[in-house]
């Protein structure tokens, strides 16, 4: 006895497409509409099924409703001679009125009971010049998000009256000012680090440091966290003025 014809309506009807280069994961949707006034159970089968992540792959369409099934091409070195192994199955059977499990629908289901649709998988390769003007295409898109980003800069620049402008300049030269008075004593303080250092290797023997050499390289740790911090400050004033 044959089968029954298929119930639900299937977009694509018979092929589901896939565009390399395939080293990444291609998605290809199909829909699957319920248009009876019954509830319809299906399942998606595939040949391959290490190559593909189908979601959802089984349940429920009910009465007058559709879905989405999203196939998913997992990434792989793509062979011309495998594409005819790759192939769907949508099998489908209607369920009944009392329905609360599935699985118990599909077990007890008689063979005439089961309808299914089939459809093959293509896989496109794009051509050097399709390739060449995809990565056109992704440079004026970046060159787009670069444009985008420096207008939102300049428009932000653009918020600050004169007054803002200049006390950012003022707070610039007075922080430009200080770093270089630090780095006059950070100078000295290496030189005199030189020295604690010449001084403590002849001390090397006594069981404990002297107080004052301690309390000199507390205060060195303590001028260089502050030197860091204050370089941080500037970075961050300094990017506010270039925005």
């Amino acid at each position: 006895m044959a089968r029954p014809e298929q119930v639900l309506l299937l977009e694509p009807q018979h092929e589901l497409r896939f565009r390399g280069p395939f080293t990444d994961v291609v998605t290809s949707t199909l829909k699957l509409a319920n248009p009876t006034e019954r509830n319809v159970c299906f399942k998606v089968k595939t040949t391959a099924p290490r190559r593909y992540c189908v979601r959802p792959n089984s349940g429920v369409i009910d009465a007058g409703t559709s879905i989405n099934v999203s196939v998913m091409l997992q990434p792989f070195d793509y062979d011309p001679n495998e594409k005819s192994k790759h192939k769907f199955m949508v099998q489908s059977v209607l369920a009944p009125p009392d329905m609360t499990d599935t699985e118990a629908v599909w077990k007890e289901a008689k063979p005439e009971d089961l309808m299914d649709s089939k459809l093959r998988c293509v896989f496109d390769m794009p051509t050097e010049n399709e390739k060449t003007h995809d990565m056109d295409s992704n440079k004026i898109s970046s060159l787009s998000k670069s444009e985008s980003s420096t207008l939102s800069m300049k428009s932000m620049a653009a918020g600050l009256d004169d007054g803002d402008v200049k006390k950012i300049m003022e707070e610039c030269k007075r922080l430009q000012t200080e770093v270089q008075r630090l780095r006059e004593e950070n100078k000295q303080i290496r030189q005199e680090d030189d020295g604690l250092r010449m001084r403590k290797s002849t001390v090397m023997s006594a069981p404990h440091s002297s107080p004052a050499l301690r309390v000199k390289e507390e205060g060195l740790s303590s001028r260089m966290i502050a030197l860091i911090v204050l370089f941080f400050v500037v970075g961050v004033i300094v990017g506010k003025l270039a925005l």
